[in-house]
C-alpha cells in the first residue's frame, strides 16, 4: 500500500467537521460544511491544484495539464452527509480523487489534459426539498427556481448560499462548457452488498438507476374490531398488505429491477378498530427505463385489481419519476481495464442509489467506480471499507487517469 492508510487518515479527520459530532451530519450550506470545503480547499492546495469555491457552494480544484487551459476530465463526488451518516459515502470518492492528484503532483507528471476534482454540495438534499444543486449546476441544468427552496426553518437556499460564501445569482455561470470537458468519473462506495458477495473491491458501474415512486391510499370502512364479522369487513389495511407482498414480487420479476415499501400507516391506527383508511409508498427502480415503466404499469393493475375483490378504494398518486443515467461504454471499458490491470476481475453492476454522475450525464461522459463496503451498509455510522481497499482505489484510478483516452459523448449502444 501507498496512499491508503494515509487517505483513512484523512477521512476520519474530515467527519470531525459535524454538527453533532462524534456523530457526522453535515448538510448543505451549514457552519460544518463550510468548515469541511475551507479543508478540502487547503488540501486540494497542497496536492498542487488552484482551488476555489464555485456560486454553487461546490469546492474545485484544478491541475492543469502539459500545458495550461487544456480540456478536463471531472473527477469527485459530494462532502454533504445524511444526518448521522457513515464517513466514506461521498467523501471518499472527493479524497480520492485528491490523492490521485496528490501523487501526480509528487511525481511531477502532467497529462495531456487537465484534471479537476469537484466536491460537490447538496447530493443528499437532506436540508432542502431540491437535491443535487452542485452538479446541476455545473451540468447547466439547475432549476431556475432552485434558490427559493426554503428549509424546515424557512430559510431560503439562497440566502443560505449568500451567508455561505457563494453566489445566489451567479448559478448560470457555473455551467460548463461541453467542449471544455472530457468526461466525469465518480469514486464511490457500492452502498450495497454485492461486490461484497463476490468477493471483489472493486466494480465498474454500468447504470444509475431510474426510478418511479408513489403515494398509495387505500379507504375502506371502518368498525369496531370485535362487532364487524370477518365477511362483511372492507379492510384498507389488510388489502394493502396483500398489495406490498405484491410490490416485492414486482420487484423480483427481472434481474436489476427492485421495488420497495418503504413507510406505511392505518388509520385511526387503534387497537381495536378495524382501519378506515391505509397509506403507503412505492419505490421502484431499474437500469432499464422500458422495464421498469412496463414493471410499474403492471404494478398499478395488480392493485386495482385487488382493491376491487376486496371491496376498497385506491388512489394512486405518482411523486417522482427520474430517468436512468447510463455510464459511458468508453469510459466503462476504459476503468475495466484499468481494474484488469490490477489483477482484479471486472464486475459490473447498476447502481440503485442516485449519484451525482447522473447530473453531470447531462453534461459529458460518465462513469463510477465502485468500491466495496462491509455488509453493503450505507448511510449509517456502520458504514466501513478496508484501508486495502481505499488503497486500490486510487492505485486504479490513478492507472486510469494515465491511460485516459478522450470518448466521443455517444458511443455505441448503451447497455
Amino acid at each position: 500500500m501507498t496512499v491508503g492508510p494515509a487517505l483513512m487518515a484523512r477521512l476520519d479527520d474530515f467527519a470531525r467537521h459535524s454538527a453533532d459530532w462524534p456523530a457526522l451530519t453535515r448538510l448543505y450550506l451549514t457552519r460544518e460544511h463550510r468548515a469541511a470545503a475551507d479543508q478540502l480547499l487547503a488540501w486540494m492546495r497542497e496536492a498542487g491544484m488552484a482551488a476555489h469555491l464555485d456560486a454553487a457552494g461546490t469546492v474545485v480544484g484544478r491541475y492543469e495539464g502539459t500545458t495550461p487551459g487544456l480540456p478536463a476530465l471531472l473527477l469527485g463526488s459530494h462532502i454533504d452527509t445524511v444526518r448521522n451518516a457513515g464517513k466514506y459515502d461521498g467523501n471518499l470518492g472527493v479524497l480520492a480523487a485528491v490523492a490521485a492528484v496528490a501523487e501526480l503532483n509528487r511525481r511531477g507528471e502532467r497529462l495531456p489534459y487537465a484534471i479537476e476534482v469537484l466536491g460537490f454540495g447538496d447530493e443528499e438534499g437532506v436540508r432542502f426539498p431540491v437535491t443535487l444543486t452542485g452538479s446541476r449546476a455545473v451540468a447547466g441544468t439547475i432549476a431556475p427556481d432552485a434558490v427559493a427552496a426554503r428549509d424546515r426553518d424557512g430559510i431560503a437556499l439562497g440566502d443560505a448560499l449568500a451567508e455561505f460564501g457563494g453566489d445566489p445569482d451567479g448559478l448560470g455561470t457555473v455551467a460548463r462548457d461541453p467542449a471544455a470537458v472530457l468526461g466525469f468519473v465518480e469514486v464511490h462506495i457500492e452502498q450495497g452488498p454485492v461486490l461484497e458477495s463476490r468477493r471483489l473491491p472493486l466494480g465498474i458501474v454500468t447504470a444509475i438507476n431510474g426510478a418511479s415512486r408513489y403515494a398509495v391510499t387505500v379507504t375502506g370502512q371502518a368498525g369496531h374490531a370485535g362487532t364487524v364479522p370477518m365477511a362483511l369487513r372492507h379492510d384498507p389495511l389488510a388489502a394493502a398488505a396483500e398489495m406490498v407482498l405484491a410490490v416485492e414480487t414486482a420487484g423480483g420479476a427481472e434481474p436489476d429491477l427492485v421495488a420497495t415499501v418503504g413507510r406505511i400507516e392505518a388509520k385511526p391506527g387503534a387497537v381495536n378498530v378495524v382501519p378506515g383508511q391505509a397509506t403507503f409508498t412505492i419505490d421502484l427502480r431499474s437500469p432499464r427505463d422500458d422495464s421498469r415503466k412496463a414493471a410499474a404499469a403492471g404494478l398499478l393493475d395488480t392493485l386495482a385489481a385487488i382493491a376491487a375483490r376486496r371491496g376498497v378504494a385506491l388512489d394512486i398518486q405518482p411523486t417522482h419519476d427520474a430517468p436512468a443515467a447510463h455510464c459511458h461504454p468508453g469510459l466503462m471499458r476504459q476503468l475495466g481495464q484499468a481494474v484488469a490491470r490490477a489483477g482484479i476481475i471486472p464486475h459490473h453492476l447498476p447502481s440503485g442509489a442516485g449519484h451525482d454522475a447522473m447530473a453531470l450525464a447531462a453534461l459529458c461522459p460518465m462513469a463510477m467506480l465502485f468500491v466495496r463496503c462491509a455488509g453493503g451498509v450505507s448511510h449509517n455510522p456502520a458504514e466501513s471499507i478496508t484501508v486495502e481497499d481505499a488503497d486500490l482505489a486510487v492505485t486504479v484510478l490513478l492507472d486510469f487517469l494515465r491511460h485516459f483516452e478522450p470518448v466521443p459523448l455517444a458511443e455505441g449502444p448503451r447497455p
